[in-house]
């Protein structure tokens, strides 16, 4: 009988140190894939085109020639369809075709009630529309504006150095309407 308890004991610690080597092995295998989730997570996000951050960069990465020769004015113009002001900070700038740009665009909500608004842009010559590339805009979304808030909204763009030489003046206006507005529709 004592044998037999002995055998038993030795089969138990046998099958305790194979469930033992088996569970370190899963614990290493868990350490491994934690520690390549994220490089794996990166490049499938690229892949599939799913991470925007990635997108952005990379059009902004693929417009690297910048045109030195030429300067472009870039007026801007601002339009106010609603119960507020509206209006660029900078009257115009000069940048050269390929070049990042920055301008700033404020909106004060002058009434005591949210107002969800939009802008509509427009550019003069229209041929320079095609030309004209944001990469960021508050155009690009509906905007909230609370009771007396008063918002800065940037504007990040560059021209196509494709635009033709003979535009040396392009204007940037927006018209920012209410969107659902105080319940008066339009005709």
């Amino acid at each position: 009988m004592e044998q037999r308890e002995q055998a038993a004991t030795g089969r138990t610690g046998k099958l305790n140190s194979q469930m033992l080597g088996k569970l370190v092995v899963i614990a290493v295998l868990m350490f491994g894939f934690g520690y390549a989730l994220v490089p794996l997570y990166k490049k499938i996000c690229e892949i599939t085109g799913v991470n925007v951050v990635t997108q952005k960069d990379a059009s902004a990465q693929g417009n690297t020639q910048i045109d030195k020769t030429r300067t472009i004015t870039v007026e801007f113009d601002a339009n106010a369809q609603g119960p507020w002001r509206f209006r660029p900070t900078i009257a115009s700038m000069q940048v050269h075709p390929g070049e990042m740009a920055q301008v700033v665009y404020e909106v004060v909500n002058t009434q005591a009630r949210s107002i969800d608004a939009q802008a509509i842009p427009s550019y003069a010559p229209q041929q320079a529309a095609a030309h004209f590339k944001k990469v960021e805009c508050f155009c690009f979304q509906q905007q909230t504006l609370a009771p007396n808030q008063a918002k800065q909204m940037p504007v990040v763009f560059y021209i196509d150095p494709a635009l033709p030489k003979d535009v040396k003046t392009i204007t940037l206006s927006y018209t920012f309407f209410e969107v659902g507005g105080s319940g008066k529709k339009a005709i």
